[in-house]
C-alpha cells in the first residue's frame, strides 16, 4: 500500500479504474446492442456494408424509411450528440434538434428501456468506427412527410418511460417482458396496426402483415406446439425440429439477436411469452 501515497500512483489507479468501468459499460453496451437488434435495421443490406452506418430499407404503407448512420461521425452520425440527446431520442421519440422522429424507430418500445441499459448501449456507440457515410433521406407520401404530425399521434398512441417490472410475477417473467417489450421490440413486427399504424394493444403479438409478408402470431396459440427445448433451438438456429428454415426477415432477427442472448435471458423470453392470453391468428 506503500505505493498508493504517491499521489501520481493513485490518481493511476483511480484512472485505471475509470477506464475499466468505461469497458465494462462498453461490453455491457454491446449485448444491449444485441438485444435490441440495432444492427439489422442501422446497416445496408448489401455484402461488405459499414455495421451501423445506416442505409438499411423498411418499407411502409406510408413509405420507405431508411436507418440512418448511428456511427461517431459528427456530421454523418451522432457525434455531435450528447448522451441527454441519445436518451431524449430513445425515450421521447425526438431527434437533436427536437423535431419528432417517425415512429418507423421502434421508440415506443425503447422508451421503456433502463437507465443503466440505455447509458451502456450509448458507450457502445460512442466506441464504433466512425463512418462518412450520409443518411439517406426517407421516401415517403407528401403529407407523411410533416414531422409535426406525429406529435398527434403520440398524444393518442405513444406513452413515454420505463419498464415497470409487475410486483406481483417472478424476477423471470418481469426480465421476459422487459426483453419482449423494450430491447426486443417484438410487437412492433408482431403486433397488427390500426390505419395510423399504431399497433392494436388488444391484438398484442397475435400476428401481423408487413406488406406482402405474413408475420406470426407469437402467443401460446402457436407457441404450445413446441417445447421449451425447440423453440430454444428456432431461436439459436433460425431452424425448426425438421429442417424448414425461418423466413429471411426472422432468420435475420435470429442471427443478430436471439441467437446473442445469454441462456438466462432467452429462457426468460420465452416464460413470458408462453404466460400471455392465447390469442387467435390475426384475421380470424
Amino acid at each position: 500500500m506503500q505505493f498508493l501515497r504517491s499521489p501520481a500512483a493513485a490518481g493511476l489507479l483511480i484512472l485505471g479504474l475509470a477506464f475499466g468501468a468505461v469497458a465494462q459499460d462498453v461490453k455491457r453496451g454491446e449485448y444491449v446492442s444485441k438485444a435490441a437488434g440495432c444492427v439489422g435495421c442501422h446497416t445496408e443490406e448489401k455484402k461488405d456494408a459499414v455495421a451501423y452506418a445506416g442505409g438499411r430499407a423498411l418499407k411502409t404503407p406510408f413509405g420507405t424509411f431508411y436507418g440512418p448512420n448511428i456511427t461517431p461521425h459528427r456530421e454523418a452520425g451522432i457525434g455531435a450528440w450528447s448522451e441527454a440527446d441519445f436518451v431524449r431520442a430513445m425515450r421521447e421519440g425526438r431527434r437533436r434538434d427536437g423535431a419528432n422522429l417517425f415512429p418507423a424507430f421502434p421508440y415506443p418500445s425503447f422508451t421503456r428501456m433502463s437507465d443503466g441499459d440505455l447509458r451502456d448501449l450509448w458507450a457502445y456507440l460512442r466506441s464504433l468506427p466512425a463512418s462518412s457515410l450520409p443518411s439517406r433521406p426517407h421516401e415517403l407520401g407528401f403529407f407523411f412527410r410533416w414531422r409535426f404530425l406525429i406529435t398527434i399521434w403520440k398524444w393518442f398512441f405513444f406513452t413515454p418511460g420505463a419498464f415497470t417490472p409487475d410486483a406481483a410475477k417472478s424476477a423471470v417473467l418481469n426480465r421476459g417482458a422487459y426483453l419482449v417489450q423494450a430491447l426486443g421490440h417484438c410487437g412492433e413486427c408482431h403486433t397488427p396496426r390500426n390505419f395510423l399504424g399504431a399497433p392494436k394493444q388488444s391484438r398484442l403479438l397475435a400476428g401481423a402483415k408487413l406488406g406482402e409478408t405474413a408475420v406470426p402470431n407469437i402467443t401460446p396459440t402457436r407457441l404450445k406446439k413446441l417445447g421449451d427445448g425447440e423453440l430454444k433451438e428456432v431461436l439459436r438456429t433460425a431452424m425448426t425440429a425438421d429442417g424448414d428454415v425461418l423466413a429471411e426477415s426472422m432468420a435475420e432477427v435470429v442471427r443478430n439477436t436471439t441467437s446473442q442472448l445469454t441462456e438466462a435471458d432467452l429462457g426468460a423470453m420465452i416464460a413470458y411469452l408462453r404466460s400471455l392470453p392465447a390469442l387467435p391468428d390475426e384475421g380470424k
